[in-house]
Order: C-alpha cells, then structure tokens, then sequence
C-alpha cells in the first residue's frame, strides 16, 4: 500500500500494489467513533461540517455516530449523599428529570419523561436507594406532591424558584406598594436567615391584612372574588413553604445548598449543546441528551 495523491476534499488516497484498488482509509476503531461523537456532542460540528473534514458522507458521518456506545462513568461508591433533584423539558410532551450530587459534581440519575409529577420522583427515589445510596436531603422545586415522596428526609426548597414563583404572581413591576414590598421581601431570601425573614413576611401581611382582604363584587353583588388575587397567591407561596426555604441553615453539617443552581446550569448547558442539532430523531436526542449529563 502506498500513498497515491489526495480525494477532492484533501484527503490522502492509497493505492494497493496487489490489487490497484484506490481508497481513503477507514476509521472504524472505537477510539475515532467516540472522537467524532465527542465533536459532534461538545465539538458543535454539524454532520456537513463533520463529513467535510473527514472527507465522508453526512448518511456515513451519522452512522458512525449511530454505533458509538458512550461507556457510563457513574463509578461512584455508594454512601449518603444530598441530591438537588428538578425535571426540564424540551417541548410539549417531553423532558427528564435528573437527580444531580453538587457535592460530587456529578449526574447519579436521569430519565426521559413526558411530565412531571410525583410518580416520577418516587422512581428516580427508588432507583437510587436500591444502588445503595442513601439519601439524607434533597433539593427539590415546591410542585405539588413532589414534598411527600421525600417526607422522611430533609427538604430544601429552591429558594431561587421560590423567587421565581413570586415573580410570576407579581410581575418585575408591580403597581401596588403591597406587592413592591412583598417583591422586595422575596428578593432578599437568599440574603438574610430564617428568622429575620419570618419575622418581615409577619409583619409585612400584619400591614396590608385589610388590603388582602378587599373583595370586588359583580354589579349585582350576588358573587365577588378577591380583589388582589395574585398578591395574595404571592403571599400564601411563600407562607407555605416557608418551612422548607432554610433547611440549609438548620442543617448545617449537611451542606445543603439553598439553591439548584448546580443543576440549573447543567440544564442551560445541554439545551445550548442540543440547539446545534436541530431535528434529530428522540432516540438520538437521547443518546446526545445521555452523553451531556454522563460527561
């Protein structure tokens, strides 16, 4: 075999003196399949870009890409851990849900899913315990009935979606000076502890429990609602979950963190990545999905 000039998109050609078959060579071995992949995932090369370089077809890019097995890296021993754990989804009908350690850095748990709700949780929950690791708190969103899967454990709501939810009800301006104090309140949860901040949220519904309470009635006053019903579904978020936004001060020797930042972010990371691969099919959507949170 020699070398025998180059193809039209620089690769070198060979030339078999037995045969006088012409050919570029092939990269079939496992270590290439996984450097394409790892291009193509964190790379962001487009199968064009990918067959231009390597001098192949975008159908013999994809099935390459096709047969590479991205080897799992959870290695981790099994011990008591603290989980942040939060679902993201990537249109109507379909996301996961990840269970992430921030103390170790590292993925322990995801899953494709079509919604969220409680029966998620618990599976993501049982799967983790019957590998041994044993949860002692987690960080969860303050969705309705994800607080019971986890009711024997410590739980620590996202004080950064709780603000999120305030916002919501609020806007990023309200109009009302209840709700800029109430806004302003919410604002400062990551900053103070838990005392300071019960006592402010008392007083601050102490100061405007008429105003909560004014009600709007039709023209013949036989029905009536709530005149400052978001104002109010602000307050009674944050009233309700209050027992759960500190758990991190409470607990310390736990290491809590108050937030799902950790996860928050490898969320925003794997849809940037995704963004460059518009179009794929969902099993590979998932195996790219796969490779981004197994990294």
């Amino acid at each position: 075999m020699v070398k025998n000039g180059k193809t039209g998109y620089g690769k070198q050609l060979f030339l078999c003196k037995q045969c006088g078959a012409q050919f570029v060579r092939q990269y079939r071995s496992i270590k290439w399949q996984k450097e394409l992949f790892q291009e193509y995932v964190f790379g962001k090369q487009t199968l064009k870009q990918l067959a231009n370089k390597y001098g192949k077809t975008k159908k013999t890019i994809q099935k390459h890409l096709d047969r590479h097995q991205e080897a799992q890296s959870n290695s981790l021993a099994a011990e008591p851990i603290v989980i942040g754990m939060d679902c993201s989804f990537f249109g109507r009908g379909y996301g996961i849900i990840v269970a992430r350690c921030p103390g170790l850095k590292q993925n322990l748990y995801w899953k494709e899913i079509t919604t969220e709700n409680k029966a998620v949780y618990e599976e993501a929950r049982r799967y983790l315990e019957t590998a041994g690791f044993n949860i002692r708190a987690v960080v969860i969103d303050s969705k309705h009935g994800i607080r019971e899967v986890f009711s024997d454990r410590v739980i620590q709501i996202c004080q950064y979606h709780q603000q999120q939810i305030v916002g919501r009800y609020l806007t990023t301006r309200p109009k009302t000076q209840a709700g800029q104090e109430l806004k302003f309140l919410a604002k400062s949860l990551t900053k103070i502890d838990e005392q300071l901040f019960t006592e402010s949220l008392g007083e601050w519904h102490e100061k405007w429990r008429g105003f909560l309470t004014e009600r709007t009635f039709t023209p013949d006053r036989k029905h009536w609602w709530y005149t400052h019903k978001r104002l109010r579904a602000a307050y009674r978020s944050l009233h309700t979950n209050l027992p759960y936004l500190f758990s991190f001060q409470r607990y310390p020797e736990l290491c809590i963190p108050n937030t799902n930042n950790s996860l928050e972010g490898y969320f925003s990371k794997l849809k940037k990545l995704l963004n460059n691969h518009n179009g794929l099919k969902r099993w590979r959507r998932y195996k790219l999905i796969e490779a981004i949170l197994n990294n």
